[in-house]
Order: structure tokens, then C-alpha cells, then sequence
């Protein structure tokens, strides 16, 4: 009896471990192409509503500059709603800089709005869905 129920068990966790790899999301590519030079790296951040402006993002990427253009991918996105928020971290010290509250460095987010205070997700936020999403951020 208790054999049997190890083989059960060993049968049901094989294949809840299999149909977790089979529900993968949607693949996120973003492209920015007016980076001011090549130095540092630019950090770029994918967030919900409950991550935005709080903490880490749920996925996040940093890239090397080439010929002043960047482009990330964010993989396994699930449908929801998200914000991308993006960083050129010119001095590679893994943070944005300010000079009297203003920011040193070059930053954008998804659907590029042009606002004079903090960044806000509802003007960032876009609607992923079961296809992959490309993005252009300008700095």
C-alpha cells in the first residue's frame, strides 16, 4: 500500500513539474535607439501596478550599449498588465543619479509620455496578451 502510494505521488508531481514548463508566457522585446553614448549599461525594469515606482521589478534586464541603441527581452510574461521603466545607468553605478532632485540621467518608459513629475503607471501601462510584444522606449 505505501508503495503504491509513492508511485502516485511520483506519477502526479512528474507531471504537475511537466504542465508548469508547458504554461509559459509571451516574450517582451524593447528597443531603444537615442542613447546619449555608450558608456555605463541601461537597466530596464518590467513591472505591475503593485511593483511600479516600490520595488525590483518582476523581471529585470541590463544591457551593453552598441552604437548608442539597446534591446532587451523579457521572457515568460503571462498576460496582465505591465510598465516598463528604463535607466542609462552612465556611470554603472546600478542606480539613477539626481542633481537637486532632478535626474542626471537619461531614463523613458513604455508608451513614452512626456511628463514633468514622477513617473506614474498609468501612463506607462499597456495590456500584454497571449502574442509576443515588441516595444520602442525613448530616452
Amino acid at each position: 500500500m505505501r508503495t503504491l502510494a509513492l508511485i502516485i505521488t511520483f506519477i502526479l508531481s512528474s507531471y504537475l513539474s511537466q504542465a508548469q514548463t508547458e504554461t509559459k508566457g509571451q516574450t517582451i522585446t524593447v528597443t531603444i535607439n537615442n542613447v546619449k553614448n555608450n558608456n555605463g549599461k541601461v537597466i530596464m525594469s518590467l513591472h505591475s501596478a503593485d511593483t511600479f515606482m516600490k520595488s525590483e521589478g518582476l523581471q529585470n534586464e541590463v544591457s551593453t550599449i552598441e552604437g548608442n541603441s539597446v534591446t532587451v527581452t523579457f521572457k515568460d510574461v503571462l498576460p496582465g498588465t505591465y510598465a516598463i521603466m528604463a535607466i542609462h545607468d552612465e556611470n554603472d553605478n546600478k542606480q539613477m543619479d539626481f542633481e537637486n532632485g532632478m535626474p542626471k540621467e537619461s531614463y523613458g518608459m513604455s508608451n513614452n509620455p512626456l511628463s514633468y513629475g514622477p513617473p506614474q503607471f498609468s501612463e506607462a501601462k499597456f495590456e500584454m496578451t497571449d502574442e509576443d510584444a515588441s516595444l520602442i522606449i525613448r530616452f
